[in-house]
């Protein structure tokens, strides 16, 4: 049987910039790979300091241990034989961690910065890597026969390698050189090293031996060598290939235990018994077992190298149920499918059909809501042959004061056999196990629940991930052969790409020789897995329409991908007829594609984003801590709907952070719902944004025989929370109120109690560092895409993330999504506008006070202050060295202040009154929310337009004001007005002369006692200096 291992697999090709370190200006480097203990090189590159290797090191993908981590670490030396350095000189490392490698397919070539290996040494450069995992098939070994050998001498003995010593088995020894062992002992053993003359067979247990790690053939070990039996997971030490250079290659990945075999013992000199193994041919071969993972998701995202424990469900309230799994029954005097009801307090419910087997097997759990676990009630558990209950089978009755309390990690209950009564003569059995247990039991996620819609799949809670989106990169450059130089003699083209539901259309380019050409990037979002094509028509447009003279489809497999803004290579696509069905020429068209995995492709708006990493994982740095949030509760929820003339709410709640989505249980028909779920991120950032929304269900409804599955969840409200807000390790627990803003204004509908608490896990150092890093990664900054294009590219990955959750199950619906990511955050709203132009005057109010109170110093409103101002002024003339630090002082100063005022316990959330929702009018709010295009009248779409007419008049004033001050400041020197130049220009000769005579510092007292002089000593008229710029020209009189 063939098994699959996997390998890491490490392209070494080339390095930028080395330090030199022969002497002669250059180097003579290779570079020394480090991997779970095996170690390899490659060749040395003589006297070059931007050498290219080109070489495929591959390494063996092993378990976690503690004495290797999962780090990869990679050495650049000078060779000490092409210098005249006695040893081997560091030209740099880098260190990789395992998160970062991808899978084949994915890899693309990253240059890494080279780092110090020791604080004073001299680096400079960057190596080029591509790294990723394979998937090896190795095929199973050969069925042979192994015979039995005499003992062999005690010299052969001594020499029998690590690898090849047997597995540990009681061997029972008797006077004969030969004895037996029988029983089910599993035991592995191999020939030695030194087979006889003309026996060429191997044991199929012994351990395979490398290319480059294997050792030289016929080298023997020393003799009297201690010979000590590895266990599982130990490594074997073997000599390499390269010089001085140690292969430490773990053999648990290829031992396995075999079938039984026949062992026969000899006793040598020693106190250890050699074994030899003799198979038979009826014997199966031996199943070998993996030790890597089998599945890519394990490599990708490693888990860390602990044991895996319970969630500890520490920010919420632990919810007691009663637990009852209905495994299967025996002895049923019935042939249909019988149902199986339990009744406890004011809960009755109804199991599926049993299945027909050997018994009537259910396997389902149920879950009953209990207050403490110590209320005393009965429940009971029957059997009926059908679901309308016509023949009772029999039934069992609990107290459930006796039932026992399981709280993890406590084993799970063992079901049991009950005999049924009171079914008649013929009486059956039922197995089943009851207890009392919590929310963190392992069957409480796909049990029934007493507190939700019942057995729907919609009504569980469960975790989501988004699929991976890159920004594909379309470069179209030009077309040729288009059209005969006969047929037409000008005409104007256009490409139009499609990928999927995106389309984009080059702008049109008009040509005269059938080559049209047009140098322009179409972007578009794809999710993976990549199963599409892109598509590219050649139009030709005409006054009556477009025509299509050719059409091209390219594999999304097939395209490159880069994490950089390396250049990748175009090349000539040829274009086919897309009426004809036979492949015919119709022209080439060159394109450049790639997936730019270098940017983060945005589906939040930016300042609620709650992840910044690129898409290419190769890019990732390890997350600097960890975000836990418990939500416990609502409280005081309104009535979404009316069921059998009573208020009903069925809420549930939806969480966003990064890729992860999470969504609660199905809480129904409760206005107080309590969930008690716990939930955990990793944190890469902690600038960014956790958002928390509460929706009502209409997908488990029946009203009037008409399903409602098809009707959108009610929005409740929703809650953001900055990560950066937190402090380490405290627990935030608080209510926040659910708010919605509609046509009739802002109505609360009800409060949401959760718990959160960020950890952090990176060193503080680190932490803080990444206060100093760019917020986007490097492409936003070297390739920036445009406003329009991000909005146009962000609403194209909401609708692919729509389209990809709600296909999931139970589904993540489409309005939900686009609620949780503000995809309508973008439209005009006549509220926002006032409201930020508040927080303009909110920002711009402390500069406000600073000229206020300047102003009051300069008229001597208080005496005192003024004094001190002048005192203060005199100091800094004079020793101007003490301005940056006293204005320093003083930030610190009003930071120190501040601190008492700062958010102690309850966290931001969103304000009503920071929005003007409380005051906004109430037709403000219906042009807020009215359709694109609008539905309203022609005479309130007259009033909207008028309004927005009078606002934009204002705006216009304003930066009227503004171009006419900057446009004075060109007139001082543009000699517009030839006086005020003069003017201008004779006065700033005259204060550069007077500089150039009278020291700074005088002049400077002087101007500051004159600006702060007594208001007996002041004119009320404004100063000459600012009649004279207000009497300055601008071109506000050349406006028509």
């Amino acid at each position: 049987m063939a098994t699959a291992a996997q390998k890491l697999i490490v392209e070494v090709i080339d390095a930028h910039n080395l330090v030199p370190k022969d002497g002669h200006g250059t180097s003579s480097p290779y570079v020394v790979i480090d991997y779970y203990g095996q170690r390899k090189r490659t060749r040395t590159v003589t006297r070059d300091i931007n050498p290219t290797w080109n070489e495929v090191l591959q390494f063996n993908v092993e378990k976690p241990s503690d004495v290797f981590n999962d780090m990869l670490e990679l050495d650049v030396y000078h060779d000490k034989n092409h210098g005249p350095t006695s040893r081997n000189n560091s030209l740099g490392r880098i260190k990789l961690s395992s998160g970062q490698f991808v899978k084949k397919g994915e890899e693309a070539l990253i240059y890494y910065p080279l780092e110090k290996k020791y604080l004073l040494s001299w680096i400079r450069g960057e190596i080029g890597l591509k790294i990723y995992y394979v998937d090896e098939v190795e095929p199973p070994p050969p069925l042979e026969e192994v015979k039995a050998e005499p003992p062999p001498s005690d010299k052969e003995a001594a020499h029998v390698s690590l690898d090849q010593q047997p597995a540990p088995a009681e061997v029972k020894h008797d006077e004969n050189p030969v004895s037996s062992v029988e029983g089910d002992q599993v035991a592995a053993a191999a020939p030695s090293k030194q087979p006889a003359d003309g026996e060429t067979e191997k044991a199929s247990e012994a351990a395979p031996v490398g290319e480059e790690n294997g050792a030289a053939e016929g080298e023997k070990p020393a003799e009297g060598a201690d010979q000590v039996e590895p266990e599982a997971g130990s490594h074997s030490v073997q000599p390499d290939d390269h010089d001085d250079d140690i292969v430490l290659e773990p053999t648990s990945a290829n031992w396995a235990p075999p079938p039984p075999p026949d062992i026969i013992a000899s006793t040598t000199s020693g106190s250890i018994p050699e074994i030899k193994v003799a198979r038979t041919t009826s014997a199966p071969p031996p199943i070998t077992r993996p030790s890597v993972p089998t599945s890519y998701a394990s490599l990708v995202d490693p888990p860390d190298h602990t044991p895996i424990e319970r969630p500890s469900f520490d920010l919420v309230e632990k919810m007691h149920y009663v637990f009852v799994k209905i495994v299967k029954a025996g002895s049923l005097p019935t042939n249909g499918n019988p149902v199986v009801k339990i009744a406890i307090a004011c809960c009755h419910v109804t199991s599926k059909p049993a299945r027909k087997a050997k018994y009537f097997e259910w396997d389902q759990t149920f879950a009953f809501a209990r207050d403490t676990p110590e209320t005393s009630s009965f429940f009971k558990v029957s059997v009926w042959a059908d679901a309308a209950g016509a023949n009772f089978l029999g039934g069992v009755c609990f107290d459930a004061t006796e039932i026992p309390l399981r709280d993890p990690p406590d084993s799970p209950l063992a079901p049991q056999w009950y005999r049924l009564e009171g079914g008649g003569a013929h009486r059956g059995d039922l197995m089943l196990a009851t207890w009392v247990g919590t929310q963190a039991d392992e069957a409480f996620p796909d049990s029934w629940k007493s507190d939700t819609v019942g057995n729907l799949i919609n009504s569980r809670a469960k975790i989501y991930l988004s699929p991976k989106l890159w920004y594909l990169r379309a470069s179209v450059f030009e077309a040729q052969d288009i059209l005969p130089l006969t047929a037409i003699k000008e005409g104007s083209f256009q490409i139009k790409a499609q990928l999927g539901f995106q389309v984009q259309k080059t702008k049109v380019s008009v040509s005269n020789n059938g080559n049209p050409s047009w140098n322009e990037d179409l972007m578009f979002v794809a999710a993976e897995p990549f199963g599409d094509h892109l598509i590219f028509y050649l139009e030709y447009r005409q006054p009556k329409g477009s025509m299509t003279l050719g059409v091209v489809g390219i594999p999304l497999t097939a395209i490159e991908r880069r994490v950089d803004d390396r250049k990748v290579i175009s090349r000539w696509f040829n274009l086919e007829d897309p009426k004809n069905e036979k492949k015919g020429y119709k022209g080439r068209v060159h394109l450049s594609l790639c997936f730019d995995g270098g940017y983060h492709v945005m589906d939040e708006a930016a300042h609620v984003c709650s992840d910044y990493r690129p898409t290419a994982r190769q890019l990732w740095k390890p997350p600097v801590g960890t975000l836990e949030i418990g939500i416990i509760g609502c409280k005081n929820l309104l009535p979404m709907k009316t069921i059998n003339s009573k208020g009903s709410t069925d809420a549930y709640t939806v969480a966003k952070y990064g890729s992860k989505w999470v969504r609660t249980r199905t809480v129904s028909d409760c206005l107080d719902p309590k969930w008690n779920e716990q939930y955990t991120w990793k944190v890469y950032d902690p600038c960014t944004v956790l958002t928390i929304g509460v929706f009502d269900s209409w997908g488990a409804l029946d009203i009037d025989g008409v399903k409602e599955a098809t009707r959108p969840d009610f929005r409740m409200g929703k809650v953001r929370i900055r990560v950066s807000t937190l402090e380490t390790g405290k627990v935030y627990r608080n209510m926040y109120p659910l708010m919605i803003l509609g046509n009739s204004g802002v109505q609360k509908m009800g409060e949401l109690e959760m718990a959160i608490r960020f950890v952090r896990a990176a060193p503080t150092l680190d932490f803080l560092h990444v206060y100093s890093q760019p917020l986007l990664p490097l492409m936003h900054h070297i390739k920036p895409l445009g406003m329009a294009q991000k909005e146009m590219l962000r609403s194209t990955a909401v609708k692919i993330l729509a389209a990809h959750l709600s296909r999931s199950e139970p589904p993540v619906r489409s309005d939900v999504v686009r609620y949780m990511l503000d995809a309508d955050s973008h439209t005009f709203s006549m509220r926002k506008v006032r409201a930020n132009w508040s927080r303009i005057v909110n920002v711009l109010s402390s500069l406000i006070d600073i000229g206020r109170w300047v102003e009051n110093t300069r008229v001597w409103k208080n005496q005192t202050a003024t004094i001190l101002v002048h005192a203060l002024l005199v100091m800094l003339v004079w020793f101007p060295d003490l301005i940056v630090p006293t204005l320093a002082f003083y930030v610190f100063v009003i930071g120190v202040g501040n601190y008492r005022f700062r958010p102690k316990d309850k966290l931001p959330h969103f304000c009503p009154k920071i929005s003007l929702a409380d005051t906004v009018d109430r037709d403000e709010l219906d042009e807020e929310f009215d359709t694109m295009p609008s539905t309203r009248s022609p005479d309130i779409i007259h009033m909207r337009y008028d309004k927005l007419r009078a606002v934009g008049a204002r705006v216009q004033n304003i930066l009227g004001d503004f171009a006419t001050q900057g446009e004075r400041v060109q007139a001082l020197v543009t000699w517009r007005d030839p006086r005020a130049t003069g003017i201008f220009v004779g006065l700033c000769f005259i204060v550069a002369v007077m500089l150039y005579l009278v020291p700074p510092k005088m002049v400077a007292m002087a101007f500051g006692f004159y600006y702060f002089r007594h208001p007996l000593f002041r004119d009320r008229m404004p100063s000459p200096a600012l009649n004279f710029f207000r009497r300055l020209p601008a071109l506000s009189d050349r406006i028509m």
